[in-house]
């Protein structure tokens, strides 16, 4: 490979440039997720870094040493969200333009944070490849300076200084899990933090989660080299990528122990869990680590620290998570039930909901659903449950009061 891999001096010497703008974001102890796997779990916070992600590091650092002419030829990046924001704050600290072209579908609040952070916003696209080809073709046009999103040395380093913080505030730390997309966060993890271990004469390990739906990583490592892969969707925006970035993927291959992935139920569970255990909102594709644990698709030894990637996420889309993820934990329970058309039905589901100690959130009563007899109704709950044992206790207090329950898929 052509380009020379940062040393262990040049990712201090960038965590000192990052330092600048970038918080050291905290390390919080995860005393659930260490109670029930047995091992101590701690969290790397770069959901509360500024601009709600990691992003801000590596655009920082790129942006940053480029020539005074660059400079004054401006910025260009394409991002559905975090890598937009990082961008345009980092550009805004430097006085340099920046212009930010976004799916016209991106999130208001991604896409208002994005010109807060004054830049200027292009919506291009319907999809992100489409997105892609208007900022390049802008850059073609204008001369100004594009900022790839993890494909590129200089955003690998600024990415990297997380380890650097970890290994600093938790010397003891054994295991890192991070998320991973595109491969810049984990590719400048996974290199920091085996040069720092080898410096210390240690050993660390550095283990990778994607989203099912989105898993280019595996079948490329299988191969050898970097393969187009059909992303299909999933709650994990952020890390849904096609492709493996090229400095990325060499990376990864020498110095990630294992990638593993996990499944949309997985991630909406985790956030659930982070958020009520922990109190921290993070978005899907900065909580895949921590489903990744709490799924068993890692069951690690020794101290292990998970980044928390990010926390930007759209609040119309966390209510839904959240149902989802309440849904696949047995917390939120949808129930059909057929009745006969006539007085005091709803009373007697009622008291068979109330007897399993369960709670109604909400009702639907229609005559007018597919496959109902004239004489029928069908009443639809949306019930709290307190997990699946529970959910079966109502069941059977429904069918116990001569009722015909059927469960729903959220």
């Amino acid at each position: 490979m052509s380009t020379k891999l940062p040393t262990l001096d040049d990712f201090y010497s960038t965590l000192e440039n990052v330092r600048t703008i970038a918080l050291k974001t905290p390390m919080l102890p995860s005393h659930w997720l260490s109670e029930q796997t047995g091992q101590e779990v701690w969290f790397k916070c770069e959901n509360l870094q500024r601009t709600g992600a990691y992003k801000i590091r590596g655009a920082y650092n790129m942006i940053s040493g480029l020539t005074p002419e660059e400079k004054k030829r401006g910025v260009v990046a394409a991002s559905a969200g975090n890598h937009a924001q990082g961008v345009a704050l980092a550009a805004k600290q430097l006085g340099i333009k920046a212009t930010i072209f976004m799916p016209v579908g991106a999130s208001l609040p991604k896409y208002q944070a994005t010109l807060g952070y004054g830049a200027e916003v292009v919506l291009a696209g319907a999809i992100f490849d489409e997105t892609l080809a208007a900022a390049k073709e802008f850059t073609a046009k204008t001369g100004a300076v594009f900022v790839p999103p993890f494909d590129h040395p200089e955003i690998i380093k600024g990415q990297g200084t997380v380890a650097l913080e970890i290994m600093e505030q938790l010397p003891d730390v054994d295991n890192i899990v991070v998320c991973l997309g595109g491969g810049g966060l984990t590719a400048g993890v996974s290199l920091a933090a085996k040069l720092k271990a080898k410096a210390l004469g240690k050993k660390i390990k550095v283990y990778a989660v994607q989203a099912e739906a989105a898993a280019a990583y595996p079948p490329s490592l299988k191969s050898g080299k970097p393969i187009d892969i059909k992303v299909q969707p999933t709650i994990a925006d952020g890390i849904a990528v096609a492709r493996p970035g090229k400095l990325p993927f060499e990376i990864i291959k020498q110095h990630v122990d294992k990638v593993v992935t996990v499944s949309e139920d997985d991630i909406a569970k985790a956030m659930v869990a982070v958020m009520e255990r922990s109190k921290l909102v993070v978005e899907a594709g900065g909580v895949v680590g921590a489903a990744a644990i709490m799924s068993g698709k890692l069951k690690l030894k020794g101290t292990t620290v998970v980044i928390l990637s990010g926390g930007n996420i759209d609040p119309l889309l966390l209510q839904r998570v959240i149902r989802h993820g309440l849904a696949a934990s047995d917390r939120y329970t949808n129930i059909s039930v057929m009745l006969p058309d006539r007085p005091g039905q709803l009373v007697r589901t009622a008291e068979a909901v109330a007897a399993a100690q369960a709670n109604v959130v909400e009702v639907l009563h229609t005559r007018h659903g597919n496959g109902l007899q004239i004489s029928e109704v069908e009443l639809n709950l949306s019930v709290e449950t307190r997990g699946k044992e529970h959910r079966e206790e109502l069941m059977k207090s429904l069918k116990a009061a001569g009722l015909r329950p059927k469960l729903h898929e959220d």
